[in-house]
């Protein structure tokens, strides 16, 4: 896929926040892989944009796994990253995703609730329907929002934030994301990413109070333009 910049998928930007539309396997920060990471991209950006010198703040509040696509939230000051750090972990920030599947679930519309053990070997988790050791509860509402003749879109929202939580959840009744090979999917994707995208939050802004809702347009291609408009 066609690396787009930075200012062109900039999707908020105040004194206090930055938020960006990632590309499927970008990395949310550096990691063991050595690429390069969106948040450098976004501190380039902000060093060019302002004519600044120096080392640029970049707050990283959450995360996104590599192959997904979609919102993420940097804070341009350590009072934006605080605050959003406690709403994060106070469940204070809504969370919808989109999801296309192989597989139609077996309801249109319905919760799914299990428990998640974390391999990190593996950098896997998987879904069970009792509580295990070491395992977290995990809980998400979909519905399905449309349909080609080989995949399904789920709109997802996401109650808990586990690992690999909605893979793993719908993995488990079936479902597999379309390129996720860790979680059964046939075959993978160009690039690496997988066919799940955090389109949209909804939070009050950590300093402004002003109430927020950040909606991201999924890449583009073929598949995903099948749904454009939902």
């Amino acid at each position: 896929m066609k690396s787009t910049p930075v200012k062109d998928r900039i999707l908020y930007e105040d004194n206090h926040l930055i938020i960006v539309n990632k590309l499927p396997s970008e990395i949310v920060q550096a990691d063991e892989t050595g690429d390069t990471p969106l948040s450098d991209l976004v501190k380039d950006y902000l060093r060019v944009k302002y004519h600044k010198s120096g080392n640029i703040f970049l707050g990283i509040p959450h995360r996104l796994d590599r192959p997904t696509s979609g919102i993420v939230i940097y804070s341009k000051t350590d009072k934006a990253l605080s605050r959003l750090g406690s709403m994060f972990r106070e469940k204070k920030i809504s969370k919808t995703y989109w999801a296309v599947v192989d597989k139609m679930p077996a309801e249109h519309e319905g919760e799914l609730k299990h428990y998640l053990v974390r391999n990190r070997q593996k950098n896997k988790s998987i879904a069970h329907d009792t509580e295990k050791r070491n395992s977290k509860f995990a809980h998400l509402s979909y519905k399905l929002a449309g349909a080609t003749q080989n995949y399904y879109l789920l709109e997802i929202d996401l109650h808990t934030g586990r690992h690999h939580q909605i893979r793993a959840q719908l993995s488990a009744i079936g479902c597999s994301i379309k390129g996720d090979l860790k979680y059964g999917a046939r075959r993978s994707n160009r690039g690496g990413g997988i066919y799940l995208h955090a389109r949209k939050v909804e939070f009050e802004h950590p300093v402004k109070k002003e109430k927020m809702t950040i909606i991201a347009d999924p890449p583009k291609d073929a598949l995903w333009s099948c749904f454009k408009g939902l």
